[in-house]
Parts: C-alpha cells; sequence; structure tokens
C-alpha cells in the first residue's frame, strides 16, 4: 500500500541514507550530484541614504535615530554618510566643534545614485541649509545633468539655535535643490499624531522633517525629538519601500 494510504503502491522511490563514510570522498559536500555550486540568492535590501553635516552633534542624533526608524521595516537600510567640511581645523577649534567620530564616511557625489532614497540633514544658517551641505549640492552638477537622481524620494531634517530660527524656512528653502534634480519630497505632515501637537515641551520638528534645537550648543536633543527623528525615517522606508529599487525604474 502507498505511503499515503491509498490502494495502489506508491510509485516514489524512497533512496537508501547514505552514511558520511559512504559518501564519494572525491565529490565536495558543497556541491550537487551533478557537481554544480548551489547558490543561493539573498534579498537585497533598499537603501536610504542618510546624508548629513553636524558640527556640534545634534544633526548626528537625528541622523542615528532616522536610521534606527528605516531599519524598523523590513527590507530597507539606512547607511549614515557625512558630507565634506568645508572649514579649516583651525576654524573648528576656534568655534570649539568637537572632532567628528570615524565611523560614519564622508560620501561621494557618484555613491548618491546607489540610493533608493535620500535623507539629508543639515543645521541652518540664516534660515537656509548650511555652507557646508549648500557646497556638497553644488558639487552634483553632473547628477543633475543627466538626471541621475530623477525620482529618487528625499527629505530633509535640521537644526536650529532658537525657537524662531528656521525649522520650517531651513526646509522648505533647501526643496529647490531636489526640484532641480527631479527627486520628489516627502515631508512627514503629521503622520507623528498626537507628538506634533503637545504643548508641553519645547520641541523642533515641523511637517517639512525633524527637528532639533541646539541653542547655544549645549542643548542635548530631546526625547519627543528623537522619537520624531526616528518616525520620519520609519515613514521615509514605508515610501521608499512602496517605491521600490531605484535601479529598477
Amino acid at each position: 500500500m502507498g505511503k499515503g494510504g491509498g490502494c495502489c503502491p506508491s510509485k516514489q522511490t524512497i533512496s537508501p541514507s547514505v552514511n558520511q563514510s559512504d559518501q564519494d570522498p572525491h565529490q565536495s559536500p558543497s556541491t550537487n550530484p551533478d557537481h554544480s555550486i548551489p547558490i543561493t540568492i539573498q534579498p537585497t535590501k533598499l537603501k536610504i541614504f542618510i546624508v548629513f553635516y553636524s558640527m556640534y552633534g545634534h544633526v548626528e542624533s537625528l541622523a542615528r535615530n532616522i536610521k534606527k526608524g528605516v531599519e524598523e521595516i523590513d527590507g530597507v537600510e539606512g547607511v549614515l554618510f557625512r558630507v565634506p567640511e568645508t572649514l579649516s581645523f583651525e576654524t573648528l577649534m576656534a568655534m570649539k566643534a568637537p572632532e567628528k567620530g570615524g565611523d560614519v564616511p564622508e560620501v561621494t557625489v557618484e555613491e548618491l545614485v546607489e540610493a533608493d532614497g535620500l535623507l539629508f540633514g543639515f543645521p541652518t544658517r540664516f534660515g537656509c541649509m548650511s555652507g557646508q551641505m549648500k557646497a556638497f549640492f553644488d558639487s552634483t552638477g553632473g547628477l543633475w545633468r543627466e538626471q541621475k537622481l530623477a525620482g529618487v524620494p528625499a527629505g530633509f531634517f535640521v537644526s536650529t539655535g532658537t525657537q524662531g530660527g528656521g525649522q520650517e524656512t531651513t526646509a522648505w528653502t533647501a526643496i529647490t535643490q531636489l526640484a532641480h534634480h527631479g527627486m520628489l519630497y516627502v515631508p512627514i505632515g503629521y503622520t507623528f499624531g498626537a507628538g506634533m501637537f503637545k504643548m508641553d515641551s519645547i520641541r523642533g520638528g515641523s511637517p517639512y522633517g525633524a527637528g532639533v534645537y541646539s541653542g547655544d550648543g549645549t542643548r542635548e536633543p530631546s526625547q519627543r525629538e528623537l522619537e520624531l527623528a526616528q518616525h520620519q525615517g520609519k515613514y521615509m522606508a514605508m515610501i521608499v519601500k512602496r517605491f521600490g529599487s531605484h535601479s529598477t525604474q
């Protein structure tokens, strides 16, 4: 009687078990019987590049929490990058800027095309992005000429010294960079929910993106500011996953 309990004998042939000592010593255990090498294809994760400039560490704190949020979404990876510094070492020392850690590499213009989504973070300078970030955008002319970044979802997160120092203007004046490249601006709106409406504490951020108040440089990001940053990362990852890989578009 067949193994399944039917009326006819089973046609399935059961191969005898092979002990390790019975295996052909000339056949590699990592190959198939026909000597082909089995290939395991790992699914490629979508990548969101989190590209930032941070002088005193406030923007970097947001960036690291954004990365946490990105990686809450299965199949999406957050990758941290710094833009190159434009100030001299002596100037930075005079401004009491702490030394930057070596765990985050500097981004190159050519690497941007590998991203499926982009989030740019920077402090404000008179209501606009800092000179370091602007210098980096100015160096992307080759990508602009060929519209290599067209269709890529992108967004911003910022740092300002005061409550009226540009939490919104710093982001929306940067939208021109995305427009010329043909990128798709992704604000967070009010998707953070009730956290966007609470008035019981000072909080950076706006519908344009996450934000932090740095004060004179000594204020640390609040828990709610960090939570908003993490939310932005998760929200962007959801959008990017919906769009799919930029390389296949």
